[in-house]
Parts: structure tokens; C-alpha cells; sequence
């Protein structure tokens, strides 16, 4: 893990759960529960269920591998399991590759199965959250060198989770994006949703005069319920999205 993925990290941990990390082969997943239920038993079994989410997923590669590699919607086979057939899904409706979704669909296939356990949950995978929370919590935003980064957060209610908070930067991070916007923050109850369409999002800025065309295009996508966009020293936002001032 590197020094700027660490100090992501930090924008989404919640003082009041106990956070852990888990890493399966390429899934690297930072993990919060409550207090009351993290065990060395609980880290076991999420691990076993991580590796339980991947399974279907590589197997199916192996069948398709045209799957893996797509940058535009792709057609599954008839009998491919239900995370291939989400991603696949969500990349239709984003106009992207189905491996868009992959980190927010293992986020969100995880922390359901956690949320069964533990009545506050937070999964990251690679920048894409699940929450799922009983109170107000902050999720803030890291938008690399913009002056903007770590300056502000969402307010997330109870009642708008589970959602998927997923974000996407043409400058900062390791995963494909053909923009370069600093971050573009999607929600949807979708985790997989929510990628798919941040990457597909940020792939549309290029200069700051595509901010508003870019809001425009996730907005439309039935499923998404806010989207935020920092470019340099600007924001745009739209949709049911609080912002409050980030706080140490």
C-alpha cells in the first residue's frame, strides 16, 4: 500500500468502529464494524467470504475472457453468475466495460454479507465505498493535488443506506480512466452502479467546461442519486448530496 493510498484511506474511517484490512489476491478491502462485533473470528470469516465473492467471478473469466478485457458494454453468457451479470448490467447503463464495476460489486457483495453481522458496516475497495450506518457519519473527499482535497466531505444519513459512494480520479490511483478530473464521487443504493458510472463520468472531463455535461450524464442514469466533481480548484455537484466542511 502506498503513502497516497494511505492517506486516502483515512477520509472514510469512523472513530467509533474498528477498521481492518484484508487483502485476496488482486481485492484489498478496508473494513469497518462495530466495536462490539470484531473478533479474530469475524476477520476470519470475511476473509473466507471475500474469497467465496471471487470464485464465481474467476471462474467465469476463464469461460469468457472477453469479459476481462472489455471497455465498452459487454454480453454475458445466459448462465453467468449473478456478479458477472450486475457488472455487466451496470456497465450497460454507464456505456463502459463490466470490469468498471468490479471493485464497487465486490464492496457491495462483502459488505451485505457483513451487514448481517454488524449493524454498521463500511467496505472500501480501491476508492469505492458500501456503507451501511445507524448514525450521521462523514465520508471525506481526497482529490489528490487539488486545493480542494481533504477540505470537504459528505454528510451520509441512515436512511439513505446502504449506498455505494464510489469515486473516480484521472490523477490519482491505479485504475483506467481516460479524464482528468481530480475525483468524481457517485452515489447510488448500487455500489456497482456507482463505479461503473464514475469511471464513465470521469472519463467525459477533460477540461473544466465538461463539468456540467459530465453532472448531466450521471444524473440521467436511473439509480443515481448524486454526483460530485472536483476539477482543480472547482466543484459541481448535483443530486442528494450534503457537503460539510471536513474536520481533523
Amino acid at each position: 500500500m502506498d503513502f497516497t493510498e494511505r492517506i486516502y484511506r483515512q477520509q472514510h474511517r469512523q472513530a467509533d468502529l474498528v477498521h481492518f484490512q484484508l487483502a485476496v489476491q488482486e481485492t484489498d478491502l478496508d473494513i469497518g464494524v462495530r466495536k462490539d462485533r470484531f473478533s479474530a473470528q469475524l476477520v476470519k470469516w470475511v476473509e473466507e467470504t471475500i474469497q467465496a465473492c471471487r470464485r464465481p467471478l474467476e471462474d467465469y473469466v476463464q469461460r469468457d475472457p472477453g469479459f476481462l478485457n472489455a471497455l465498452i458494454p459487454y454480453s454475458v453468457l445466459p448462465d453467468a453468475p449473478l456478479m458477472v451479470q450486475t457488472m455487466a448490467e451496470a456497465g450497460r447503463l454507464a456505456g463502459v466495460g463490466p470490469m468498471a464495476a468490479v471493485a464497487g460489486a465486490v464492496a457491495e457483495w462483502v459488505g451485505k454479507a457483513i451487514a448481517k453481522r454488524s449493524k454498521d458496516v463500511i467496505v472500501e475497495n480501491g476508492g469505492d465505498i458500501f456503507l451501511r450506518t445507524s448514525c450521521i457519519r462523514k465520508v471525506g473527499i481526497f482529490a489528490g493535488n487539488s486545493p480542494l482535497s481533504n477540505r470537504v466531505a459528505l454528510e451520509i444519513r441512515p436512511d439513505q443506506t446502504p449506498l455505494g459512494i464510489c469515486t473516480s480520479s484521472g490523477k490519482v490511483g491505479h485504475s483506467l480512466s481516460f479524464g482528468l478530473a481530480d475525483a468524481v464521487v457517485v452515489l447510488s443504493p448500487s455500489v456497482a452502479l456507482a463505479d461503473a458510472v464514475a469511471t464513465a463520468c470521469g472519463n467525459l472531463v477533460q477540461t473544466m467546461d465538461d463539468l456540467e455535461r459530465a453532472l448531466e450524464f450521471a444524473s440521467e442514469i436511473k439509480g443515481i442519486t448524486g454526483v460530485l466533481i472536483i476539477n482543480d480548484d472547482r466543484l459541481a455537484v448535483r443530486g442528494n448530496v450534503k457537503l460539510t466542511p471536513m474536520t481533523s
